[in-house]
């Protein structure tokens, strides 16, 4: 009988925001990983639960790697996310060195699962361009993702390690609001925004409108034409916007948010969630 001989290993230890992908037992330890032949670097990551677009950086043995690293049998692995800088066990000669991530496209836009209705609704509140279809496919969303350069947002960790994906990004909460401030703060969207210029049905364009132009469509809100001046109109869907009465309350929504009233003030004119029909 031949004796038994072992399968190479390879030792793993992610660092920082990758840890939400790992069990609790996991986070922040060693992690040692059998294999065979000579698998990617990118696909043994993939395999302990990490999507490819959240890892920013790869050190083997103390030296960075690119995604195409082969493993070799000993190698010690860590796996760093994009706030990598400064963590332990990062050389310190790569603090600046450009990350795998790609850079985001500027200005910023998005393409969201269908979990993620919501979130849609505040970021087009917020005047970036998000792409939703509650039905879309799994590979229709991550060919818009690739085609538009579109930054994926998702819960499903599956879709984010499909291979043409680039840019994407695992939403880590379940509550909408705390899944923009969390958006918000990963991108760096707030000195960009820009509140209430997009329409939250359709993802159009609201452009100003004159008053005269929109009376026959409201002619069912009588209160609405006697103490509104102001009006927008989605390029899109055709709805129409006013700073009705929930433009208070959601822009102290975006206030906290973006936390700069100044950008309140720049858009006041074009309107709120208040569109023809609403009451």
């Amino acid at each position: 009988m031949r004796d038994h001989v072992p399968m190479p290993t390879a030792t793993f230890r992610f660092h920082g925001s990758l840890n939400d992908f790992l069990a609790t037992a996991r986070r922040g330890q060693p992690i040692v990983r059998e294999f065979e032949a000579s698998p990617g670097v990118i696909d043994l990551i993939q395999a302990l639960g990490v999507p490819h677009p959240e890892v920013d950086l790869i050190v083997v043995n103390d030296r960075p790697v690119g995604l195409d690293y082969r493993i070799r049998p000993g190698d010690r692995i860590d796996v760093f996310g994009i706030e990598r800088a400064g963590e332990s066990g990062q050389p310190a000669s790569d603090a600046g060195r450009p990350g795998l991530i790609p850079s985001p496209p500027d200005p910023r836009r998005f393409v969201l699962d269908g979990h993620l209705g919501r979130l849609a609704r505040y970021l087009r509140m917020l005047g970036f361009d998000s792409r939703y279809d509650r039905n879309a496919a799994d590979d229709e969303l991550a060919r818009l993702s690739a085609e538009e350069g579109r930054i994926l947002l998702t819960r499903d960790r599956g879709l984010l390690k499909r291979s043409i994906v680039r840019l994407g990004y695992l939403v880590r909460d379940d509550d909408p609001r705390r899944q923009l401030v969390e958006v918000v703060g990963r991108y760096g969207l707030a000195g960009t925004a820009r509140p209430f210029s997009r329409c939250v049905r359709c993802n159009g364009d609201i452009e100003p409108v004159d008053r005269s132009e929109v009376t026959e469509r409201l002619a069912g809100e009588p209160r609405t034409l006697r103490y509104f001046e102001t009006f927008g109109r989605c390029a899109g869907c055709g709805s129409i916007y006013w700073p009705g009465s929930h433009f208070e309350r959601m822009s102290r929504l975006v206030r906290e948010i973006v936390r700069d009233e100044a950008l309140i003030g720049d858009n006041r004119d074009e309107g709120d969630a208040r569109t023809e029909g609403q009451q």
